[in-house]
């Protein structure tokens, strides 16, 4: 019978003794042997006619070893299961296993094993202080939304010659010398004010010289110089000058405020007066930042949980099981490379699954649905509409659960959405008033921290520990 003994060997780092009789895999090997003997098709014997000594002389070794190795993989995946033993990854064989197995001379085995545990997380979700930032909803902020959404649902027109600001002017341009050309497109209000009068009352096939850098400015130069695939920055070629030929005039005239405009923003409402179109825009405006503010909190929790949190880890096993687990194509300076960034992940894949657990959170068939139908609606940009629609959706959507890797994924942003859901409402935070700009570059800052930190990873992202 097989025995499997425990050893510790350093923090968190156990060897594992197997030792397997020849009672343990023989009957399975020539159990096998036999089964094989009954497929196999060896030209000049009939099938399942092949003398059983020919079988074990040509494949027998290579059944013997399968089957030896398979019954260790059993007796550790047993043992770790039945005393519940939290493992960090797969163990690895310990160098001194290094013996060759016989088909024929059968003997008992000792194999050794090495295992990394998992370290203990003991997290109380009241101890972890986030600000929650509330944003104050302004006069100007409803009326910048008011004038976006009246642009939105405004009329396209296409003057004769441009007059208002807002013309959409497109046109064909090429350098003075003729060596580059392109088409391009801005808003008379992108010319520099000192040039607008250049465009002003002009009509579709009107000519226009101008110097780029003289007439563009910022971003709207950087556009222009693009379409003329001419070097971005350089100074020479900024200082150009060009032929600008207007193509096309459009205008997008602004919805006038009145019911027939809020049915349009607002269809199932019944809305009179201005006044009542800006209570809802500021209750929406609300409910957006509000939204917004608590995916901050989610972040800010995220990164309480990893960068503040500390877990002890068998850093020697886990960077031999790094090199061990690339199979050869990885050393053990690529391990240390590694390490980092890897025991991260591990860490956050422990502290999520520990706070799952503790908050008994779980995702439900019908959630992996509704996310499903959710992705694929996404995915239209309400291009398709549901009406007629709905049994090929539903159709799509079985397929989409169908797929192990879609439902790997979407379990796991549904369970740590669910999981910073259920922690938001057992931390502490402090409420701190906040303008729209602020937080806008609160969010800005913590981006772009993260695009020069290539350890951080986004609260959504599912790090799965490797067991």
């Amino acid at each position: 019978m097989a025995t499997i003994i425990r050893e510790n060997i350093a923090p968190l780092n156990d060897k594992l003794v197997v030792t397997l009789n020849k009672e343990d895999y023989l009957p399975a090997f020539e159990k096998q042997l036999k089964q094989y003997a009954k497929s196999a098709n060896i030209p000049g014997f009939r099938k399942g006619m092949v003398p059983s000594g020919m079988i074990k002389k040509m494949y027998g070794a290579g059944i013997f070893n399968e089957q030896v190795i398979k019954k260790v993989d059993e007796e550790i995946n047993k043992y770790i299961q039945e005393n519940k033993v939290a493992i960090l990854a797969q163990p690895i064989p310990l160098n001194d296993n290094e013996f060759s197995l016989d088909v024929n001379n059968p003997q008992d085995y000792e194999f050794q094993f090495e295992i990394g545990l998992q370290p203990e997380v003991n997290i109380d979700p009241k101890n972890i202080e986030v600000t929650r930032y509330v944003i104050d909803i302004t006069d100007k902020m409803i009326d910048e939304e008011i004038d976006r959404l009246q642009f939105r649902f405004g009329e396209y027109t296409t003057p004769e010659i441009i007059e208002s600001p807002e013309a959409l002017i497109s046109v064909a341009i090429e350098t003075a010398d003729g060596s580059h050309k392109g088409d391009s497109v801005f808003n008379l209000k992108d010319v520099a004010k000192s040039q607008q009068k250049e465009f002003t009352g002009k009509k579709v096939g009107d000519e226009i010289t101008l110097q780029l850098n003289k007439a563009f400015k910022d971003e709207i130069l950087t556009r222009v110089i693009s379409d003329l695939k001419l070097e971005k920055g350089n100074k020479e070629d900024e200082k150009k000058e060009a032929k600008i030929t207007i193509t096309k005039i459009g205008l997008l005239e602004k919805a006038a405020l009145n019911e027939d405009f809020y049915k349009k923003v607002y269809p199932a409402k019944e809305l009179k007066t201005e006044q009542e179109f800006r209570d809802e825009l500021k209750n929406d405006l609300n409910a957006y930042f509000v939204q917004q503010s608590n995916a901050q909190i989610h972040d800010q929790i995220y990164h309480q949980l990893v960068d503040h949190t500390t877990l002890d880890f068998p850093e020697t096993f886990l960077k031999r099981w790094i090199v061990v687990s690339g199979e050869g194509k990885k050393t053990q300076e690529d391990a240390d490379k590694e390490y980092p960034a890897f025991v991260k992940q591990l860490q956050w894949a422990l502290i999520s699954s520990k706070l799952s657990s503790d908050n008994n959170v779980q995702v439900e068939q019908e959630e992996l649905k509704d996310f499903a139908r959710g992705q694929l609606l996404s995915y239209l940009g309400g291009q398709m509409g549901l009406n007629g629609n709905e049994s090929w959706i539903d159709d799509y959507t079985n397929r989409m659960l169908g797929d192990r890797k879609f439902i790997e994924d979407a379990h796991g942003q549904i369970r740590i959405n669910k999981l910073f859901n259920a922690l938001e409402k057992q931390v502490s935070d402090t409420k701190k008033n906040i303008s729209e700009e602020e937080f806008a570059n609160l969010l800005k800052q913590h981006s772009h921290e993260h695009n020069h930190d290539h350890e951080h990873e986004h609260e959504h992202d599912e790090h799965e520990h490797v067991h």
